[in-house]
């Protein structure tokens, strides 16, 4: 199904919550455990009825899809609800459109994702420095509250950071000699 906002269907549970208590399934073992009330942990808090019971859920007005919304391809369109709020663009959202082929059971999927989100990190930092902006990268990783509440784990940062520079400066100057 095309992620585009014109052909968007939303999708909308309509499996009564009391129809499925009612009916156990065949082969679970254990099935109907806390149907006692008694049995549940958080039973004095329960309210009686429930809170929503007898809500018309089909006459919720559906958001209108104004961006590309990218949703699961478990699920036959959207939730009547969505976030909007940033939408896919740049080589992330590309990336984010590719991973959004896959079923949430692939592993090829999430290791998209996480990598879109990386991509997200370095347009971020070139979009601030096309507008001026020059990141400060210690205050925005977290630096003045590590130097404040984490002094040791701060030291060891910076020793491990020192190191690895030490390393790579090394390793250039030895290459260059040859």
């Amino acid at each position: 199904m095309s992620n585009q906002p014109d052909d968007m269907t939303i999708y909308v549970e309509k499996t009564s919550p009391e129809e499925q208590r009612r009916k156990p399934p065949a082969g679970i073992e254990g099935w109907g455990a806390d149907l006692d009330p008694q049995a549940r942990p958080a039973y004095p808090k329960e309210r009686t009825p429930p809170r929503f019971i007898n809500k018309h859920w089909d006459d919720l007005e559906h958001q209108k899809a104004t961006v590309k919304v990218f949703h699961s391809t478990e699920r036959p369109g959207l939730t009547p609800v969505f976030g909007t709020a940033q939408p896919p663009s740049g080589v992330s959202g590309m990336i984010r459109g590719a991973a959004f082929r896959w079923s949430e059971n692939d592993l090829r999927h999430w290791l998209m994702l996480l990598f879109a989100d990386r991509v997200n990190v370095v347009e971020g930092i070139i979009d601030d420095l096309v507008h001026g902006h020059v990141p400060n990268v210690f205050r925005e990783m977290g630096g003045p509250a590590e130097w404040r509440y984490n002094r040791a784990g701060f030291y060891k940062k910076a020793a491990i950071a020192a190191g690895v520079v030490g390393v790579l400066l090394y390793m250039n100057a030895r290459r260059k000699r040859r």
